[in-house]
């Protein structure tokens, strides 16, 4: 007890608080003295007026220390609960045995009524002072809702929380006690039965899961609060499912470890978003040892500016690397991840460079000047309907820039090289897909012919992510619509940023070279129905309130991806989430020269690039000659499954048409400043 007193540090506002209770205690005792001799201070004898003066001495002096080491001037009064009667409950327990000793200590003589009244009356006093302010705030915001619904034409908000655990409970005192002006709450729902019928901090407990819709209506309810932090994601995903159909703005705390952490409050709210209605758990992946293996090694990240880059940057910062290196072309990207790396992490060995993949030199010299002992290939062109407006560029960065990427990396001893890839590599309609898969081969040929570990990383959309559908619907909403749908039967598979990170980490753990790693992303979700799940999740009702509009497919869009799991060859790892597709074989030096051919079409800007990439992946499929590409195909339905046909080089060449533009030099992949 004495080293809490001497770490009390005496603030203005604990000052204040123990005047009041010694205030307190002295007219408690006082009073009591003066109910014995029934209010005639004359009638008081005068041994015990002294008396009284000297044991208020030693009765404030032990009560104060006592109401100070049970916490009673720890806790605010504005949230005062049951847990402040229990502290104040505790503290006069523990000061019967100071207040017994202090009759024999000083041996003055007291009426025995005198202590027993001034007991309970100083306990009833103190707790009437501490609740007594909790609900004063609570009708000074009361009053206030009042002034302001009348001021803006009766409008109020009217809340319902889901869960009446603690969360619920921390999150209602704050609404209670004038947090928020201009809301009520009306209700609690919670799935407990036990607790149905009663009520919490005054709020009626009106049912479960299976009374949210009728009770919104009941109550007229235009907010819920989800304040259920510690459930299982499908459960939360049923009762979100139940929510939206209210149609009121939904929030959320965002985990249980904001509980943990003791943050619980209105400011840790968030909307719900769409990624809470995913339905499946969060993909687990047992980083902590994955990231011991980046500990010490100096580590590049291409495209580190970009949503994949530099979430993977922010995640091999915490392993200690030795040297991160991030490499993009878009200086405003590289820079906020730099500044934000630099606040974070202080001591981390971080180098910044600005550069294209696309640049023979500049890749290079990268490579041999910070020999880099593993490297995270994220920079590429992505965005599907403009890359089919922009072939060349899709073919220039993703293909010819991976392939002269990895070159650098073979050439400067890197261990591991690592390639980010996508869903849409498999069964190609457009280009962008088409250059990934383009891409893989890539990989998969320097595997075998280097010393460099070559693997590839393939997963779906990434919720959040630059481009994404998600940010696009959001402000569409946000906008007052109509919000574009291309057509009502798409579906996608989704998987959120640090799952695709990750996956990605998962596999230059696991990576033995020229291996193609994929995710199981559980069940597809329909654009349509996320769309109009967004829309309800912002208040609003689809087709009422904000309009959504068919636009048809894109070029180069499918309906569908294919289930990556029925890919040939796919294994399960010790990740069962997580599967490996094994090497396919092909002609690495015809591969070599078509890239070549491949990379003098695109710098020449040629109008048929894509049916020169039809070439080298058959299973491309491309809107301007598709009847030629399934001719082609038939022909070489016998070719191994990378789509790389051991046809007569000379008669693929000729068929190319490939011009040197007068270049007799040409002898490989081109330079490109």
């Amino acid at each position: 007890m004495r080293m809490r007193i001497f770490k009390m540090k005496p603030t203005p506002k604990k000052i204040l608080l123990m005047f009041i209770d010694i205030l307190i205690l002295i007219s408690a005792y006082s009073l009591g003295l003066l109910l014995r001799f029934d209010f005639v201070y004359s009638g008081i004898p005068k041994e015990y007026l002294v008396g009284h003066g000297k044991i208020m001495v030693f009765l404030v002096t032990v009560t104060i220390i006592v109401f100070y080491y049970c916490k009673l001037y720890h806790s605010l009064w504005s949230l005062a609960s049951v847990t402040d009667l229990r502290r104040i409950v505790e503290a006069y327990i523990l000061l019967i045995p100071f207040y017994v000793l202090e009759i024999f200590i000083l041996g003055i003589p007291m009426p025995t009524s005198y202590y027993l009244m001034g007991y309970v009356l100083s306990f009833c006093m103190v707790t009437g002072v501490r609740f007594s302010y909790r609900i004063l705030r609570s009708y000074e915001a009361y009053h206030k809702n009042v002034i302001k619904e009348k001021a803006e034409g009766g409008k109020q908000e009217r809340i319902m929380i889901i869960g009446a655990g603690a969360a619920g409970q921390v999150i209602l005192k704050e609404l209670l006690s004038g947090g928020q002006l201009h809301t009520q709450v009306c209700c609690v729902i919670d799935d407990n039965h036990a607790k149905i019928g009663k009520v919490l901090e005054g709020i009626p407990i009106v049912g479960d899961r299976y009374d949210i819709i009728r009770m919104a209506e009941k109550y007229q309810i235009t907010r819920i609060i989800y304040a259920i932090p510690n459930t299982t994601t499908q459960n939360r995903k049923d009762i979100l499912h139940i929510c939206k159909e209210t149609g009121c703005r939904l929030q959320a705390l965002p985990g249980i470890y904001q509980m943990i952490n003791g943050e619980v409050s209105i400011s840790q709210l968030r909307s719900v978003d769409i990624q809470d209605l995913l339905g499946r758990e969060q993909i687990c992946v047992n980083n902590d040892e994955i990231l011991h293996t980046i500990s010490g090694k100096t580590v590049l990240v291409t495209g580190g500016g970009g949503s994949i880059g530099s979430e993977l940057c922010r995640q091999i910062a915490k392993a200690n690397p030795k040297k991160l290196i991030i490499f993009d072309i878009y200086e405003n990207n590289a820079y906020e991840i730099q500044q934000e790396l630099k606040k974070k992490f202080p001591k981390l060995h971080l180098v910044t460079l600005i550069g294209s993949v696309r640049n023979t030199n500049r890749i290079h010299s990268v490579m041999n000047q910070y020999k880099p002992d593993v490297v995270f290939h994220a920079a590429a062109h992505k965005h599907v309907p403009l890359m089919e407006d922009s072939p060349n560029e899709a073919i220039k960065n993703n293909v010819i820039g991976t392939y002269k990427t990895a070159q650098a990396a073979a050439e400067a001893g890197v261990k591991k090289f690592v390639l980010i890839s996508t869903d849409k590599a498999v069964n190609p309609t457009n280009i962008m897909g088409a250059s990934k898969r383009l891409c893989e081969m890539v990989v998969q040929m320097m595997n075998r012919r280097t010393g460099t570990e070559f693997v590839a990383v393939r997963f779906g959309n990434v919720l959040g992510s630059n481009g994404s559908v998600i940010p696009l619907f959001k402000k569409q909403i946000a906008e007052g619509g109509p919000v574009t749908v291309t057509d009502k039967r798409i579906i996608r598979y989704f998987m959120t940023i640090p799952e695709a990170v990750s996956l990605v980490l998962q596999a230059s753990y696991y990576a033995r070279g020229g291996e193609i790693y994929v995710l199981d992303m559980g069940e597809p979700v329909s654009i349509d129905e996320m769309a109009r799940n967004l829309i309800r999740l912002s208040g609003y009702t689809p087709d009422v309130d904000i309009k959504i509009e068919y636009t048809g497919l894109r070029p180069g869009e499918k309906l569908y991806e294919e289930l990556l799991m029925d890919e040939e060859g796919l294994t399960e790892t010790e990740n069962k989430l997580i599967y490996v597709g094994k090497p396919l074989k092909m002609d690495d030096e015809f591969f070599i020269e078509r890239l070549e051919a491949l990379d003098e079409a695109s710098r020449r800007e040629s109008e048929d690039i894509k049916r020169i990439v039809a070439e080298l992946v058959p299973t491309y499929r491309y809107k301007e000659d598709s009847s030629r590409t399934d001719a082609m195909h038939r022909n070489n339905e016998n070719a191994e499954g990378t789509g790389v046909v051991n046809r007569d080089k000379q008669e693929y060449f000729d068929e190319m048409k490939v011009q040197k533009n007068g270049n007799e030099n040409f002898t490989g992949i081109a330079y490109d400043a």
